[in-house]
């Protein structure tokens, strides 16, 4: 039996890397016990040697991941799940992606969009792309164009960026720009991302999100890339997202 390698590689981060999780889940998974060094059961902070140590996740082998990544963009529409493990979705991201890289192996969601959004989603195979953009410690901004019911009076916009309390947790934003042609449309930046964020923070002031659109990542843009298309990133784009 292999001993644990302290000059090894972190547990949480090889499982991201091969694809499981991102590394926060990772560790959630380890907590949990679901997650084995060569039969027994693993602890957080434990070091693994990816060519000597057998990995399993409810014991079901996790195979060293290839050196090669890839990164795509897609311009998800609205009605598409962020998953590729929930049977019951009818229609999820990754059946966007050309046939020929639907195989890719450990491909995931870099975050999320909730089904009625819209926008800048990353799909990657690249856990410590996952880790930067989804972390809070690295604080990615991610923009947003939000429509809403009606016109947003423009004295609120402090709230937003001061925050509400809604079921017990605060949520915020970095920063609101109104439109000034369009009262009921903003710009929204946020760093972090709880669950549907926007949308509850909207609730809570009394106003219905009508569409939500993620237009940048850090310093890309959607630019020209058509609603249902996805465009293959490279190693100069994928810098973009994490400045």
């Amino acid at each position: 039996m292999t001993s644990p390698d302290p000059k090894g590689e972190r547990l949480q981060k090889f499982l991201a890397k091969a694809g499981v999780a991102s590394r926060r889940k990772a560790e959630i998974l380890i907590s949990m016990g679901r997650v084995t060094v060569n039969g027994r059961g693993a602890t957080l902070g434990r070091k693994v040697d990816p060519e000597t140590d057998s990995v399993a996740v409810d014991g079901k082998i996790i195979r060293p991941p290839s050196k090669a990544t890839v990164t795509f963009a897609i311009n998800k529409p609205p009605g598409y799940t962020c998953t590729n493990a929930d049977p019951h979705a009818k229609k999820t991201v990754f059946a966007l992606l050309p046939s020929r890289d639907r195989g890719e192996p450990g491909l995931h969601c870099a975050g999320r969009l909730d089904k009625a959004s819209r926008g800048l989603l990353i799909i990657t195979n690249d856990g410590d792309l996952t880790y930067a953009l989804t972390h809070p410690s690295r604080k990615v901004p991610k923009y947003y164009r939000v429509a809403l019911d009606r016109a947003f009076p423009v004295m609120k916009a402090p709230i937003l960026v001061r925050g509400v309390r809604d079921r017990g947790e605060w949520i915020k934003v970095e920063s609101v720009r109104p439109n000034p042609r369009k009262p009921n449309e903003l710009e929204i930046c946020l760093q972090h991302g709880k669950k549907r964020e926007i949308r509850r923070l909207f609730r809570v002031l009394g106003f219905r999100v009508l569409d939500l659109e993620r237009f940048q990542i850090g310093k890309f843009r959607l630019g020209g890339l058509e609603l249902g298309s996805v465009k293959r990133l490279h190693k100069r784009e994928k810098r973009l997202l994490v400045p």
